[in-house]
């Protein structure tokens, strides 16, 4: 369906790979009303044996820097054909055409898969996870900072709970937390401490009369300079007392599992974010080596950061992930307690990224809030 624009709404926007674009899942508004999307399930073949696949992915990081100097690849990764055969993924922004491409890599058949550039659409129905909560509320749902840059608000999804110790924190991106990382439209950057809201003020026009402070500020930014270390694009904020509830409960999810899980290909799982809801989809791709486009603050300027060894969900239509769902937790898809696979925080209108969810709490050195 197509996107609607509010007076204060704005996507923002992350991007896969070396010479294209593919915006990702924060979102930013003008002041205006929110936009929405609507998601569905995919599915991917059963992966092929742990020593094909090791094999597979050695062969796709070699081929990788080549790859990416060819116009209009965005990406690579490994994951498995129809037939349940590893195959080198190659990502990119248009049909590349006939010879543009290896077939063969050491062995490994090489497959294009054509992403293109991400295409914002309006959600429908069902749970809202937009609407402001009652405290303690749950998490799956609108959050973020309370500051404008440059006439337009961001936000995303506030994701999980995570704990420190005994002290509790709610998990996201590092682009919707704390993104504002330059001292330009509003004289200011993200500071330890900053007011953290639910639901995002993007709700009500950019203003926060309507908002409640859930958390603050705890962590700064990974995503700038794009030259930095971190590999992962998240931050915690620390929970306010009694504004969250402490056994982590995600909307239409529910508690989790204290244990994480590996990606595997074919996994299927499923996220809980603030503009498309509860949807399922199932993992195409491991081992990703891509390039995410941000912006520095609300609207800013861009900025490019590359990534290795993320995870690609299948996105059709942006039915799994959309803008606005920046900070999604990715778990597994089971009925009760799933495991965490993965931090959700870019994509395009077929596929999805996440952080390795042992990436993020290593960086963080923090675990998951469960049972």
């Amino acid at each position: 369906m197509k996107l609607q624009r509010s007076p204060l709404l704005v996507l923002l926007g992350l991007a896969l790979a070396a010479g294209a674009t593919l915006w990702g899942c924060g979102r930013q508004d003008r002041l205006g009303s929110p936009v929405g999307v609507d998601l569905s399930r995919t599915s991917t073949p059963t992966a092929a044996s742990s020593q094909a696949l090791r094999a597979t992915m050695d062969a796709q990081m070699r081929a990788t820097p080549t790859l990416l100097r060819t116009d209009g690849v965005v990406g690579t990764a490994t994951g498995v054909d129809a037939s349940g055969h590893p195959v080198i993924l190659v990502l990119t922004e248009r049909g590349l055409g006939a010879g543009r491409l290896p077939a063969i890599f050491e062995g490994v058949r090489v497959v294009e898969q054509v992403t293109g550039k991400i295409v914002a659409m309006k959600g429908h129905g069902g749970t809202s996870h937009t609407a402001k909560q009652t405290p303690p509320i749950q998490l799956g749902t609108s959050g973020g900072p309370v500051e404008i840059a440059n006439g337009f608000c961001c936000g995303g999804t506030l994701g999980s709970l995570v704990h420190k110790g005994t002290t509790q924190y709610i998990l996201s991106n590092s682009h919707v937390l704390c993104g504002d990382v330059v001292s330009g439209g509003n004289g200011r950057v993200s500071t330890i401490g900053d007011d953290i809201t639910q639901p995002s003020i993007i709700e009500f026009g950019c203003s926060s009369t309507q908002t409640q402070v859930v958390a603050d500020l705890s962590s700064l930014s990974t995503i700038y300079p794009p030259n930095s270390t971190p590999n992962v694009d998240c931050a915690i904020a620390q929970v306010r007392s009694g504004q969250v509830r402490t056994d982590g409960a995600i909307l239409e999810i529910g508690t989790l599992s204290a244990q994480t899980l590996g990606a595997s290909v074919g996994l299927g799982v499923k996220k809980s974010g603030r503009t498309t809801g509860l949807t399922r989809s199932s993992i195409s791709g491991i081992n990703a080596t891509v390039s995410v486009g941000y912006t520095d603050e609300c609207a800013g300027n861009s900025f490019t950061k590359t990534y290795t060894g993320q995870i690609l969900i299948g996105n059709s239509g942006s039915r799994f992930l959309n803008s606005g769902d920046s900070g999604s937790l990715m778990v597994e898809d089971v009925n009760s307690n799933p495991r965490s696979v993965g931090l959700l925080y870019a994509g395009s209108s077929s596929i999805a990224v996440a952080n390795p969810i042992g990436d993020v709490l290593s960086q963080l050195g923090a675990s998951m809030v469960g049972q």
